[in-house]
This record gives C-alpha cells, structure tokens and sequence, in this order.
C-alpha cells in the first residue's frame, strides 16, 4: 500500500547507519500475499495496532485497541479465520520475536509509531525464517535508522501522550533511543444497563528502549533493550491489570554480495510479568465481589536464529535455523468465601520450539519460483498445577501434567508470472502450526462472570492452505484481487462447558447467567475467502485507497457454526490529501461485519462502521499541529457480550472508545 507524502515533502531521514541490521527482504517475497506500509502510511497515528488495521482482515481479538484491552487480549490474527488472545500471527522487530513468552500477546505500547519506519505484513502460514507460530501470517516491523521523529498530544477523555525516537553519531558508533508516556481517563464500557458496579477504563503505560550499532567490517552489529510497564482498569469497581517487562537483543548480520554470502546471527531474552484482579458482578451490576488475583504471573522468552544466504541475478537460496523458548507460571489467590480468598494456587511449566529451514527463489526471465521446508521439535514440560488452603496450608490439589513433546514438518511454495511489467499472477500453498502458549496451557481468567479454564494437555494447531492471485503492482494504480483457502486443524478454541449456576470441581462457583468454558483442540475450521485492495495515485497530491476481506470461516461437523471473534466482512479506505496552504488531510473509513463472542454463536455482536480524520498544519518542513478526530460520528463499537444478570433481563454489551479528539504538535527529520 502506497501513500502521499505530505506537504511540503520533509527531508529524507538522516541515518547514523544507512545499513540495518537485518538481511534484506526475501527474492521470494513477490510470490507470496504481502503488503508494505512505509513510513508515511504509519505517522498518521497513536498507537501501532491502530496503524495495522488499514489490513483489512487483521483481528485485535475483541475489536478494541491497546488504549484500552486488557494485555492478555493484544493477539493479533490475520484472515479472520479464529481471532483469540493469544494472537496467531508472528510480530517481529527487525527480526526479534515481540509476542509476549507467556500468552502471545503483543504490548502494542512498547513499540511507538514514531520509532518505526516500515512494516511488512505476510498473510498466510509462514515456514521458511518465520518459523512456528506465524500461523496466519508475519507482521514485520523495521525500525528506523536515525533522524528524530516525537510527537505530544492532549485530547478529551484525559488523553495525553509524549512520544519521541532520536538518533546520535557516538563516533562511528549509532545510537538510538525511544520512549513513550501515556494517560487516559477512559469510558464507561457499558452504556444500557450501567450500575454502580460500573467505573471508567483508565489507563497508564510508558515504554523506553535504546539501540546501539556499529558496522565492524562487512557485518552490523545491534544491541538493543528495552523496558515497558502497561496499566488498565477492567471498567469494574476492583477489576485491574498490570504488566510490565524488559527486552533484549544481539543482531549481527552481514547483507549478501557479488562473491559473499549474507547471513545473520541473532539470540533476544524477554521477561514480562502480569498482575490482574478479576471481580463477580451482581444481578444489575449493583456490586462486584472479588473472585481472582493473579498477583505475579512472570515469565521468561529467549531464543536464537541464525541464517546463512547465497544470491546470484536468477537464484537465491537461504538456509538457517532458529529456536525459541519460554517459561513461567500463574501465583493467584482465588476462592473468595468470608470476605477473604480462601485458596492460592500455582501452576505453570516450559515449552520449547527449535527447527531448522531450506528455501530457495529462481527467477528466470517472467517467472518466480521459490520453495522452502521445515522441521520444528516442539515440547511442554513441567506442567504443575498445586493449589492450598491459604488458612492451613494444606495442599487441596497437586496436579501434575506428564511431559509433551512432538514434531512437525512444514513448508511453502510459490509462482509468479509477470504477464507484462505490470500485470502479475501468482499462486502459493502452506503449512504452518502454532504450539499452545503458556497462558493457554496454565491459566484460567475471567471476564465479569464468564470463566474460561486452563488445559495442559493442548496440542499444536496445525494450518494448510492455498491462494492464487491476478494484480498489477506498478504505476499510479495498484490492485490485487487474491483468492485464499484455509483449513485449521485441531484449533485451540474456548469451548463452552456449561451454563451457571453451578460449582465447578477447580474453578468453583459460576453464578447465575455466568459460563464456564474450557480452552480445547476444537476440531477443525474451515475457510475460504478473497481479499482484494486497489490503490490510486489520483495526483502527486491526492492518494486513494479501498481494501475488502471476505472470509467464510465455518467449525467443522458444527452444523454450520462460525468461529468466536471471527467476522465475515471487513473493509478498509482511505484518502490521504496535500492540499493547499500546507495543510495534509488524512481520512480512514473502517467496516466490520457482525461476529459472535462465542462458540455457541448465541451472543452476537453487530457490524460497526467507524470514521477517523486527521488534519496536519505544516509550520515548517519537519514541524506540524495537527487535530485529530478518531470515531467521528460516535459509533457504538460492540466489544463483548456478557449474559444477563438476571436472565429475564437484556444481555449486556461493552462497547469500544466513542469519540475522541485529539490536537498535537509533531516533528520529523
């Protein structure tokens, strides 16, 4: 996707290095279903999750974004095929995992949109360098080599935000820091049906992390870390998270050339830890009694990769291997029974994910064909769920989950035919699997009255797919119309168990127009879609944009059930304008068909349809005010749909963020 620059044209950014520390993009990649946002597609907005959903298709889990979700629903999911909150689509900075170790998540606010400068997003299984868990794609984030890039807002709602990414010659050393700071007062989630139990979603994050690079000889060489700390209110007296957590990473990579081979080194460590407390409502949301505190959730992700790549004008060719792994447990107090929790439980374990690849890309003359193969060893290991009776001691429960360990080939292969230099077709197929991650595994949350319970003994789901494709990718007009089919084996799906009231054997009470449901291998789903954007360079100052995602997602011997979360249409567009006097103006339409919050499709959230605008006023070449208003016409966004309490009463929805407005000042070189 392309875009309009800006009036008047910035300089180009000034970089300490003009090398990254990265290989470049894959010969293979032409082949595939991939979309670019430069730069000047992503400055427009706050937060980065916000960016992405020009993808039509991309799935946040419960339609709402990082200004307000709680962490462990950040996944992000590509194709609608079955959105969760584990996510199931791979997010890399500069080829650095960022799903979180425990749960898969991404904490969005980590990765400011001014300290990035491009993004790739890959639909369909990935195996090659992508490795497992790129199940439904790879969101590839680069960021920027230098120049400064900040921006500070205020807008209603308490909104406030300082954000800014800066680069320094330390002589002949490059360095490069970012920060963000945040606040927001929030809203109420629930508008009919509101009562004292009820409070408004605050929020408060802040994020630093710093790069240092150097070229010694052919190689760059990256050390990067970061720090971040996140913090929600759930929109319910005595509900509230927290996370928080450090990264780090040691990158050196050398780029192919003429007589060299290329090849990248690179091993990443990552720790987070989450605190959250959980409440039950009562019958017209009168008072919440506590039923959960996750005090300490923490874990630890590291991993290493290595690629070695060979290229020539008609062959490329890249071998590598990568592995990742991660361990932590859940430390929460639950059984609220006299005013006190009445028992504490611990569980957790390891898993483990280390394989090896060979792809290659031949492109003689009008063709490009391309192939690749992998083999991953999966494992999950010291699974241990001990719960105790706070007051005694006591052990009431200690059970251990034998180990798991398996293993899984993967691949993908690609042709393209140029037609003219315009005018393509292409087609691919792929496999790829994701193993469950260690919240999915060991961790039972709550959502008001809704339980969803932990299962140890998941396995890895597996993804099979094709697509074929016609587009034209140069010139001032740019389309592509992509035709895809997917099938998703043993998915990993919130099942419900049963309805309350009811006295669960480990969770304990569900009360009254509460449910129970359990995370399981579900059977498989099947899809099949198209996914089709035009773009047009209308002038050198008016840039349009249009993009529809059309997914028949079904659950397998259901009866015709669709998967939770799981839209059917989605629509993006856009307009972005330099018009006259120095004024940029920046339009995003978003449509999403209605999805069902369950697997019974018996709570239904209807279609919602929102407008944003942006309107900048360049003082000078790199700096701006711009207001911003985001939600235009105040659409009620359905987010979840709690059962009625009581059950002769209207359900209840939690709706995403009204209108908002925003004015700020920003900079960029």
């Amino acid at each position: 996707m392309g875009a309009v620059d800006q009036p008047p044209q910035p300089p180009a950014i000034e970089s300490v290095l003009i090398q990254a520390a990265r290989l470049p993009p894959s010969a293979s990649e032409p082949a595939f279903s991939v979309i670019h946002l430069d730069e000047a597609k992503i400055a427009p907005y706050d937060r980065l999750d916000t960016a992405l959903r020009q993808i039509p298709g991309l799935s946040l889990f419960r339609r709402t974004t990082s200004l307000s979700a709680n962490p462990s629903t950040q996944g992000v999911s590509l194709r609608s095929i079955a959105p969760s909150g584990a996510g199931r689509t791979l997010v890399t900075l500069d080829g650095v995992p960022q799903n979180d170790p425990f749960g898969g998540w991404v904490i969005w606010n980590s990765l400011p949109t001014e300290s990035i400068s491009g993004i790739s997003v890959v639909r369909g299984a990935g195996a090659g360098p992508y490795g497992a868990g790129a199940l439904t794609g790879v969101i590839a984030l680069e960021e920027r080599g230098g120049g400064i890039a900040a921006s500070a807002e205020a807008g209603n709602l308490g909104i406030q935000r300082e954000a800014g990414a800066a680069g320094a010659d330390l002589g002949g050393i490059g360095l490069f820091v970012t920060g963000q700071n945040e606040h927001g007062d929030g809203w109420y989630l629930v508008h009919a049906g509101r009562g004292p139990a009820d409070t408004k979603l605050l929020t408060d994050d802040w994020s630093v992390s710093a790069r240092l690079q150097t070229v010694i000889g052919r190689a760059v060489v990256a050390l990067r870390a970061g720090l971040y700390d996140e913090q929600h209110s759930a929109g319910l007296v005595g509900a509230a998270s927290e996370t928080n957590g450090d990264t780090a990473s040691l990158t050196v990579a050398a780029a192919p050339e003429p007589g060299a081979l290329g090849w990248r080194v690179q091993g990443w460590l990552r720790d987070s830890n989450i605190r959250q407390t959980t409440v039950a409502v009562s019958a017209f949301h009168l008072t919440t009694t506590p039923a959960n505190n996750q005090y300490h959730v923490p874990a630890t992700g590291w991993g290493l990769n290595t690629a070695l790549r060979g290229a020539n004008p008609t062959l490329e060719w890249e071998v590598g291997a990568d592995m990742r792994a991660a361990q932590g447990e859940t430390e929460e107090q639950f059984r609220f029974m006299g005013g006190v929790f009445t028992r504490d439980r611990r569980a957790g374990g390891q898993t483990l994910v280390a394989g090896g690849y060979v792809e290659a890309a031949w492109h003689p003359g009008q063709w490009l064909l391309t192939g690749g193969l992998r083999y991953d060893y999966w494992s999950s290991t010291d699974a241990h769920r001990i719960e105790h009776n706070i007051q005694t001691g006591a052990v009431t429960l200690n059970a251990p989950t034998p180990d798991a360990d398996g293993s899984l080939p993967s691949g993908r292969i690609g042709a393209r035919y140029d037609l003219s230099d315009a005018l393509y077709v292409r087609s691919a197929a792929y496999t790829g699997f994701r193993a469950p991650t260690l919240n999915e595994l060991h961790r039972s949350f709550r959502v008001g009255n809704d339980i969803t319970q932990a299962n140890p003994l998941l396995k890895p789901e597996k993804l099979y797919g094709g697509e074929v494709a016609v587009g034209d990718s140069t010139g001032n007009l740019i389309w592509e119309a992509n035709f895809f089919y997917n099938q998703l084996a043993d998915a990993i799906t919130n099942v419900t168990v049963a309805n309350g009231p009811f006295t669960d054997p480990i969770e304990g009470f569900i009360p009254a127009g509460g449910t129970l449901r359990k995370r399981q291998n579900a059977g498989t789903i099947n899809a099949y879609g198209v996914e089709a954007r035009i773009e047009d360079q209308i002038t050198d100052k008016l840039n349009a944009r249009l993009a529809v995602d059309y997914t028949h997602a079904r659950v397998a011997d259901s009866g015709g059930l669709r998967p939770a979360q799981a839209p059917e249409v989605s629509a993006t567009a856009g307009l972005d304008w330099a018009a006259p006097f120095n004024f940029g103006v920046h339009l995003d339409l978003r449509y999403e068909g209605d999805r069902y919050e369950d697997d019974l499709n018996s709570r239904l959230l209807h279609a919602a349809f929102t407008v944003d605008v942006r309107v900048d006023y360049h003082l000078t070449e790199t700096f701006s005010v711009y207001g911003a208003i985001d939600n235009v016409f105040n659409s009620n966004v359905e987010t979840f749909q709690a059962a009625a309490i009581p059950p002769d009463t209207n359900a209840l929805y939690s709706y995403g963020p009204p209108r908002i407005w925003r004015i700020g000042l920003a900079f960029r070189n």
